[in-house]
């Protein structure tokens, strides 16, 4: 039996259906966070001249707490999100029962707009408006833009969020995991988590078709940036308390 082979169109339902779910935007972010954050709190931990059971301990502490609220706030969200597209489609639905006569003049005029001659656009209109859940789907998709067999996943958004973050957030805390502490600790730290951030950034630019080096350079450009004002911060804080 014959596979059949993807599409161009195929591939880029995929990634949209990822984006409209919550998926794609999760896995960034979870990541992305995981990496700077973690990263900004031991850096401006170790800064201060801290132990490094002190800076491994705070470090735990805030993948903890950070994975907790990016689950907890992919998940409402996205339940958000959900909930307004279905609120939006039960009143298709409603306009089916009370309206279809609307609901067909709208579709065979977006079939117009889309390239269709009146007549074929109002013979087509027609055609799907004889049953309703097809008139809900492709009213759904055409004119308002939405697909109701992917309206997203709370718990998929909420589960990636905790899981990626704290996969991103293990990274800069590995020297201190492995003993490491101090300078060195905190040049490992820097160094790991700007590989992870040119992995994202890449990551990111190939997937909405930008360039991969900009998109790598940009998140690196971040993750410096912001390992240098928590150093700053903390050095200068520990020179104050000490």
């Amino acid at each position: 039996m014959k596979t059949k082979t993807d599409t161009f169109g195929d591939t880029l339902a995929r990634r949209a259906a990822q984006v409209q779910r919550g998926g794609a935007r999760a896995a960034v972010l979870g990541v992305n966070d995981g990496l700077v954050s973690t990263l900004c709190l031991v850096v401006g931990m170790a800064a201060t001249g801290a132990d490094a059971k002190v800076v491994l301990t705070a470090g735990f502490a805030g993948l903890l707490a950070g994975s907790i609220s990016m689950a907890a706030g992919e998940w409402i969200s996205v339940k958000a999100q959900v909930e307004l597209f279905e609120g939006v489609l039960g009143d298709v639905r409603h306009a089916i029962r009370k309206d279809r006569d609307r609901l067909t003049d709208d579709l065979a005029e977006n079939f117009e707009d889309n390239g269709m001659d009146e007549a074929t656009a109002g013979d087509a209109a027609e055609g799907v408006a004889t049953d309703d859940k097809r008139l809900l789907a492709m009213y759904a998709s055409q004119v308002i833009g939405i697909n109701k067999e992917e309206l997203g996943s709370p718990w998929v958004a909420a589960i990636s969020s905790f899981l990626l973050f704290t996969v991103g957030s293990i990274v800069p805390l590995l020297p201190w995991i492995i003993g490491m502490h101090g300078w060195s600790g905190i040049s490992v730290a820097i160094v790991l988590t700007g590989i992870g951030s040119l992995c994202v950034g890449a990551y990111t630019a190939r997937s909405s078709g930008k360039n991969l080096a900009y998109g790598a350079l940009r998140q690196l450009l971040i993750v410096i940036f912001a390992a240098a004002v928590t150093y700053g911060i903390g050095h200068i804080f520990g020179v104050a308390t000490s």
